[in-house]
């Protein structure tokens, strides 16, 4: 990292990044300020697809917004399903059949894994590395084939309901599950071995993009990002939802900061969604996946209600107000990408414009998530 010039007359120019960028995945404009080849100041310009997804929320009965809530973030779209579900049945109090929760249990980790194997072929490619998007998108396609069995849908899933899901799974789902976790397993020692190891890419990433537990906490980052940090906060122990209680797996977090212990958390998050949906196959129980008595049009009682899921990029937050309608008075979207991304123009301060972009894809934003 450079020391930067405090002399304002000093030279610099700016650079756009975007909003049109292969770097930025999306529709998201990054205003730098050079010195050089060096970032003095980098501001991240949101809103160009700005899409109101909270004032549709609020224009529509309950259940109508639920395929809303797959186009939020698109990559981890039954995690969003979750938090939308969880905070009406939390406020209408309907009561979920254990079964059912264990299939959103283990369709949500599916839908982690195809998240973070989609990223982790991205970010090599933006550092310049081709091959590992092939073994990426081969393994992602069996997830997709698997959900899309069960979800009628390969992406913007809308597979959950009030009071439980949309359809049971049948053995062949359970039977394919439990031979991608086999497959996923085997084929981890091969991620490491030709990314995690690799020297060029511990180069370009370890003390690079350096974001302290402090930082993490002044911007509200949450997810790898901040168990990249040292902060073991997880949604799924710290504010335990669903079945979560009832499997053992671990919370994986790095001291160091950097963008390789971003990388790291990730990959053994992997390894840890393989495990949850390991035990929630062997634990699922036979019964019902929908509540006995749904009313048809949902009205939860007045009153102002939260609830939280752990998503792919950390803490998808729903706060509901109730005015006791079909529609919410107010539905407010607590999107982790948003709080993330708020942080790179401090994290950037002083990298080599190669650097800022190797922590902005560490980052794993998805920018229909933050412009929502």
């Amino acid at each position: 990292m450079r020391p930067l010039a405090a002399d304002p007359a000093h030279e610099t120019f700016i650079l756009n990044v975007g909003p049109q960028h292969p770097a930025t995945h999306g529709a998201l404009r990054v205003k730098l300020t050079m010195d050089g080849e060096y970032v003095v100041e980098a501001e991240p310009v949101l809103g160009y697809i700005h899409r109101m997804h909270e004032k549709m929320g609020e224009n529509r009965p309950y259940p109508q917004f639920m395929p809303n809530t797959g186009r939020l973030d698109y990559l981890s779209a039954l995690c969003y399903n979750h938090g939308y579900a969880g905070v009406v049945e939390r406020a209408a109090g309907i009561e979920v059949p254990e079964r059912a929760e264990y299939i959103r249990v283990v369709t949500v980790e599916l839908n982690r894994i195809s998240s973070h194997l989609l990223w982790l072929g991205a970010f090599v490619l933006d550092l310049g590395g081709f091959t590992p998007l092939l073994y990426v998108m081969d393994d992602r396609e069996q997830i997709l084939d698997l959900l899309e069995s069960v979800t009628g849908s390969r992406l913007t899933y809308c597979y959950f309901r009030f009071g439980g899901v949309y359809n049971d799974i049948d053995d062949d789902f359970v039977t394919g599950v439990r031979n991608f976790v086999k497959r996923m397993r085997e084929k981890l020692p091969m991620y490491h071995n030709l990314v995690s190891k690799n020297v060029i890419l511990r180069q370009r990433l370890e003390g690079i993009g350096v974001i302290s537990p402090e930082m993490c906490r002044k911007y509200g980052a949450t997810g790898p990002v901040a168990r990249g940090s040292g902060i073991a906060y997880d949604v799924r122990k710290q504010e335990p939802y669903s079945v979560y209680p009832e499997i053992d797996f671990d919370v994986p977090v790095y001291e160091q900061g950097d963008s390789m212990a971003r990388y790291l958390v990730r990959m053994d998050e992997i390894e840890q969604s393989l495990r949850i949906v390991e035990q929630g196959l062997e634990k699922m129980p036979e019964g019902p996946v929908m509540a006995a008595k749904v009313p048809k049009a949902v009205k939860p009682p007045r009153g102002d209600y939260y609830f939280a899921a752990e998503a792919a990029r950390g803490d998808f937050g729903i706060r509901l107000v109730s005015d006791g309608s079909t529609t919410p008075y107010r539905l407010k979207l607590r999107s982790p990408s948003f709080s993330n991304v708020s942080l790179f123009g401090e994290a950037a301060r002083g990298l080599l414009l190669a650097d800022a972009l190797a922590l902005f894809g560490s980052l794993d934003l998805v920018i229909p998530e933050i412009d929502r």
